[in-house]
C-alpha cells in the first residue's frame, strides 16, 4: 500500500471512543471555535446597535434588502447543492458528485460577485466605515460594523470556495469513492456552517 493511501485509511480512523474519524473531529472542534468568534461578532453588532442607537438607520433606508435577499437564497440553494454532492457519493454516482460540487462552486461565486457589487453600490453612496453619510452622530460606527460582519463572513466563504474547487478538482480525478470520500464531507461541513452564519447575519443586520 502506497504512503498517500495509507495516510488516507488513517485520516478515516474514528477517534477513539467517539466513532467519529480524525479529518470530521478536526472539522468539529475548528467549526465549534469559529461559531464562538461569530458569537463574539455578533453580540458586539447587537451592543453597539443598542448602546448607540442614533449611530443606526433602518436597513432598508441604507442596504440593498431585495437584492441581498436574493443573494441570501442563492447561498441556501449552493447549500442543497452541496447536500446533493454528499448523497451523489454515497451512493457511488461519480458523475453526480461532480455535477453537484460543481454547481456549489458556481453558486458560491456567485454569492461573492453579488456581495461585491453591493460593496460597490453602497461606497457610491457614501456609505463606507469612518464616513458619517447616514446619520447626524456616529455614523461611522454603523459602515464599521457592518463591513466587520459581512466581510469576515465573506472572506469564510471565499475560502470555502477555494476549498471547494479543490475538493471539485479531485472528485473528477476520481480521487473519492462510495468507500473514500471524507473530504467530501467535512466540506460539506464547513459549507452548511457558512450558509447558517449568514442566514443569522442577514437577519439581524438587513432585516431588524
Amino acid at each position: 500500500m502506497s504512503q498517500a493511501a495509507t495516510l488516507a485509511l488513517e485520516s478515516r480512523q474514528p477517534m477513539p471512543g467517539i466513532g467519529v474519524y480524525n479529518q470530521k473531529f478536526g472539522m468539529w472542534v475548528f467549526l465549534l471555535s469559529e461559531v464562538m468568534f461569530f458569537t463574539g461578532l455578533i453580540g458586539s453588532y447587537i451592543i453597539l446597535r443598542f448602546a448607540h442607537p442614533d449611530a443606526f438607520t433602518e436597513p432598508g433606508r441604507v442596504l440593498n434588502v431585495p437584492l441581498t435577499a436574493a443573494n441570501t437564497f442563492i447561498l441556501i440553494v449552493s447549500s442543497v447543492t452541496m447536500v446533493k454532492a454528499f448523497a451523489a457519493i454515497e451512493l457511488g454516482d461519480q458523475r453526480g458528485l461532480r455535477r453537484w460540487l460543481l454547481a456549489t462552486v458556481l453558486l458560491g461565486a456567485v454569492f461573492l460577485s453579488i456581495q461585491g457589487v453591493e460593496y460597490v453600490k453602497l461606497a457610491e453612496h457614501g456609505f463606507v466605515p469612518m464616513v458619517a453619510s447616514y446619520a447626524a452622530e456616529g455614523a461611522p460606527l454603523y459602515g464599521m460594523t457592518f463591513y466587520t460582519l459581512t466581510g469576515f463572513h465573506g472572506a469564510h466563504v471565499t475560502i470555502g470556495v477555494l476549498c471547494m474547487i479543490f475538493v471539485t478538482v479531485k472528485a473528477f480525478r476520481g480521487r473519492y469513492s462510495q468507500a473514500d470520500h471524507g473530504g467530501v464531507e467535512v466540506m460539506g461541513l464547513y459549507w452548511h456552517f457558512v450558509d447558517l452564519v449568514w442566514i443569522i447575519l442577514f437577519t439581524i443586520v438587513y432585516l431588524i
